[in-house]
């Protein structure tokens, strides 16, 4: 790149970064609150089992549309999609950290409120099992269950129809050294567990909760 061409170069630069990489993607989900009883609870859906991880409880979400105006707009998008509150309800109030999950996903994490009463929820039975509300303050109270995982990369993995090994990373034809010739990394990872009368709520959903209460005591200690 010759010295003049700095300039061509920052214009091509992406205004919406996205996430570098095959097969990494970029997803939303909202943490939506809705006050009843005096106080406020979080929307969580149970998804349906014909879709990618059903049968699994999470928060209303998916992948960003490159059609859609903002990750704001997919956050409601997809809830409206998945619940039926119609988006001039739901008025997004913050973020929360992004979440980038071990399989390969970006998730970025807004907060909402929407004043709709539960009759309101309408779900989209093609997504949707079941959705319910879990109180703010159950969340508060319990602690989570916290266990370990590990991710490792592997560079070749054994075919289960024929048996055979299937090199996917050369490393060893490739001249660097031995550690890479067979699986590395070993990357630990924490998993929050919460245990409610609704089902067991665990992984980006956990960890998401666990920033979000965070946040929450931290705001009541400074305020007192």
């Amino acid at each position: 790149m010759k010295l003049d061409e700095l300039a061509g170069l920052v214009d091509r630069l992406p205004e919406k970064p996205g996430v570098q990489g095959d097969g990494y993607r970029t997803s939303v989900v909202l943490l939506l609150l809705i006050p009843e009883d005096g106080e406020y609870k979080i929307l969580f859906e149970k998804r349906a089992i014909s879709i990618r991880q059903g049968g699994e409880i999470s928060l209303p979400g998916g992948m960003h549309d490159r059609g859609d105006a903002s990750l704001e707009a997919t956050a409601i998008r997809e809830t409206t999609e998945e619940v039926g509150i119609p988006p001039e309800r739901i008025k997004i109030v913050g973020k929360l950290d992004s979440v980038f999950a071990p399989m390969g996903t970006l998730v970025n994490v807004f907060v909402a409120v929407a004043e709709v009463d539960r009759s309101e929820i309408v779900i989209n039975r093609e997504e949707v099992e079941k959705a319910f509300l879990l109180p703010v303050s159950f969340f508060e109270s319990n602690e989570p269950e916290v266990y370990t995982l590990m991710t490792e990369v592997h560079p070749s993995y054994k075919d289960k129809a024929t048996g055979e090994e299937v090199v996917l990373f050369p490393a060893r034809d490739l001249g660097l050294p031995r550690r890479y010739w067979g699986s590395w990394g070993g990357f630990k990872h924490k998993v929050y567990v919460y245990r409610t009368e609704e089902g067991t709520i665990w992984g980006l959903t956990g960890r998401i909760l666990v920033d979000f209460v965070r946040k929450v005591k931290s705001k009541s200690q400074g305020a007192s």
